[in-house]
């Protein structure tokens, strides 16, 4: 197990001493338990401010009086993702899903509240309350702390791997032949802290010879990728004999690396690179190397541009060259999740293939992500088959530059390599072909509609009428070839699954009635206690109504007001959370002018669906006979009160 795994307890089991209302524990134990993980909470909520926390994984821009982001959980185009400063809340309208800093957390990082909730301690170095129930390290909610489950221990164990790795390079003997390498491939030791590059030595078990002296279980280094299970048991070092590239998050935290193994021992191994497999902290699909080094350069109000290499080494002679807004792809091509994440910071992307033939020939597939994520992408071929580090270690910055200020557009870029040695006056049939294979590619961008941007509108506009005039065709004719491309794709295409799919929103069942009430009692949480004297948790009509609502119950039954900040801690499920800020966004976009007037309203108009209740229960039972002759006139007599006053009709007395 890794030593510094904590845990912390969470919602504990109510017991009869538990300060819970009557009225909430009728409806079947809805009521909430103050106990001191709540004040645990509260500091973690206090100490995190949303708009930071936000701010670390989404580039946020001011809009009024709150911010917008480009929403992670869909494919957003125009910032959609609102954080509100002053709620201390988040939401996307597109996805219709929102919350606090917790379900931020558990969402962007697919973990469970308990997780969750230790991440944002650690992050604002709030020490939580160990939890052992029953001796162990784990609530009902929650992967064992110390297992190849628990997320926490893993960042941990990929953070402890890093530093062994780093240390082993820079202090070895065993590393000398790594440390030549580096040197010979042009990166100077501040690169090599700066990128935490790392070695492991030519061996079967290094790291785990290290793990057992630092009590690090195998199990966990094998679940992020380090070692390999053997078939008769045991594990082996999955790197050995490799110079290592450490992958870090956007946050700067170690999930995966890249090992590259030594010229001298390439005969032995036919593998050049090795790349982490996927793992639970780690997705080559959807992470940039050095994007953590690289955003803050990216985000540069003059630059806002980022460039995409296609591998570790590049990036990092680049930086040495002084060019800062660089990254590299993972092994793998450019792809539209690396597109969606570089758009939270760049407003262009300029992607730099390599020379050889391999590079030249993923125009097609450069081609489709910038019609498909509708983004400024440039392309830069460079000369010779020169890979970027060659040619900066050759030629030096200012040629590369050169390079980059005249990178052209995707579909410029396309259209080159489509005509390269193709005559499109004496070879007709070759160019109906190669202009039909970029109209395909065009064709897979989305249909316009009425709503589509007018910058959507312009760009495809703009590229048929460039391929018009290209190939010589009218222009006519190539938007309606696209018009029956797009026929063709939507009949095979199936819908795209929204991000929320399967997710019950608890909106829906909610009345008007129950709706209402509770967005008062946010807007106006000193209401509870008028409000509970008149209305019972069952008399509302959905359960999830009557969870939130004896929660407040439940706490104002102790003495703590049941404000919006407050409630959101009551839930640690992302749908509550996600109800309670709807409920609330709904609330404040009425206005609190005449909450007093909306109040009134809703209870004498509970109070008339009472007596309404009230008299058909008293009917019926008229009905079936079920009153003595007392009884029977009793209630004959209270129908015609409750008539006479729903008619406005004063009662009789006597004289």
């Amino acid at each position: 197990m890794i030593k510094l795994a904590s845990w912390v307890r969470v919602d504990p089991p109510a017991t009869a001493a538990d300060s819970t209302s009557s009225k909430a524990r009728a409806i079947g134990g809805a009521g909430v338990a103050l106990q001191s993980s709540f004040d645990e909470k509260e500091r973690v909520r206090q100490a995190i401010d949303i708009v930071d926390l936000v701010g670390s994984y989404l580039q946020l821009r001011r809009e009024g009086r709150g911010y917008k982001a480009l929403c992670p959980w869909h494919d957003d185009s125009r910032p959609s993702l609102q954080v509100n400063p002053e709620r201390q809340s988040f939401k996307c309208w597109v996805c219709d899903i929102g919350g606090d800093i917790f379900s931020f957390m558990m969402r962007m990082e697919k973990v469970e509240f308990p997780e969750a909730l230790a991440m944002l301690a650690d992050r604002a170095g709030i020490q939580l309350t160990p939890y052992h129930p029953g001796g162990g390290h784990s609530t009902s909610n929650s992967a064992v702390v110390g297992s190849p489950d628990d997320k926490r221990t893993l960042y941990q164990a990929a953070a402890w791997a890093e530093e062994q790795f780093h240390n082993c390079l820079l202090k070895s003997p065993e590393a000398e032949p790594a440390r030549r390498y580096l040197l010979d491939r042009g990166i100077d030791g501040d690169s090599i802290r700066r990128y935490r590059l790392g070695f492991s030595p030519d061996r079967w078990d290094w790291i785990i010879q290290q793990s057992l002296k630092a009590n690090v279980s195998p199990r966990v280094l094998e679940r992020i990728g380090l070692l390999i299970r053997k078939d008769g048991g045991g594990h082996y070092d999955r790197f050995k004999g490799r110079v290592l590239f450490s992958i870090r998050d956007t946050q700067s935290r170690p999930v995966a690396v890249g090992g590259r193994i030594l010229p001298d021992a390439a005969g032995t191994n036919p593998a050049k690179y090795v790349n982490s497999p996927e793992t639970p902290l780690f997705s080559k699909s959807h992470m940039l190397y050095g994007l953590d080094l690289a955003k803050d350069a990216i985000s540069d109000k003059d630059s806002k541009t980022a460039i995409v290499m296609e591998g570790y080494t590049d990036c990092i002679i680049a930086r040495q060259f002084g060019i800062q807004n660089v990254v590299a792809v993972l092994g793998t091509a450019l792809g539209d999740r690396h597109i969606r994440l570089l758009r939270r910071f760049a407003d262009r992307v300029v992607l730099v293939l390599d020379g050889d033939e391999a590079g030249q020939k993923r125009t097609g597939e450069v081609l489709s992500l910038f019609i498909a994520e509708q983004v400024d992408l440039r392309v830069v071929v460079l000369p010779n088959e020169m890979d970027p580090c060659d040619f900066l270690l050759a030629y030096g910055a200012d040629a590369f530059r050169a390079h980059l200020d005249a990178a052209v557009d995707a579909l410029e870029h396309a259209f080159r390599t489509a005509n390269r040695g193709l005559d499109v006056d004496r070879q007709p049939h070759e160019a109906g072909r190669a202009l039909d294979s970029l109209l395909q590619i065009i064709a897979k961008a989305p249909r316009l509609r009425e709503n589509t941007t007018s910058e959507t509108r312009v760009r495809e506009w703009t590229m048929l009428s460039r391929l018009a005039r290209m190939f010589d065709v009218d222009e006519t004719v190539l938007r309606k070839r696209v018009a029956d491309l797009r026929g063709k794709h939507r009949q095979l295409k199936a819908p795209a699954a929204d991000a929320a799919a399967g997710e019950s929103k608890l909106l829906d069942s909610l009345s008007i009635w129950d709706q209402e009430l509770l967005e008062i009692l946010l807007a106006k949480p000193d209401s509870i206690h008028m409000i509970l004297d008149i209305v019972e948790p069952e008399r509302l009509s959905s359960a999830a109504a009557r969870r939130v609502y004896s929660a407040a119950c439940s706490l104002a039954e102790a003495g703590v007001a049941p404000s919006f900040d407050r409630l959101l801690l009551e839930f640690d499920d992302l749908q509550y959370k996600d109800l309670l800020v709807e409920l609330d966004e709904r609330g404040q976009a009425k206005g609190s002018h005449d909450l007093a007037v909306r109040l009134h309203e809703l209870l004498e108009g509970f109070r008339r669906r009472e007596d309404e209740r009230e008299l058909r229960a008293q009917a019926r039972a008229l009905k079936e006979r079920k009153y003595d002759a007392a009884e029977e006139l009793a209630a004959l007599q209270s129908l015609i009160d409750q008539e006479r006053r729903r008619q406005g009709i004063s009662v009789p007395t006597d004289g």
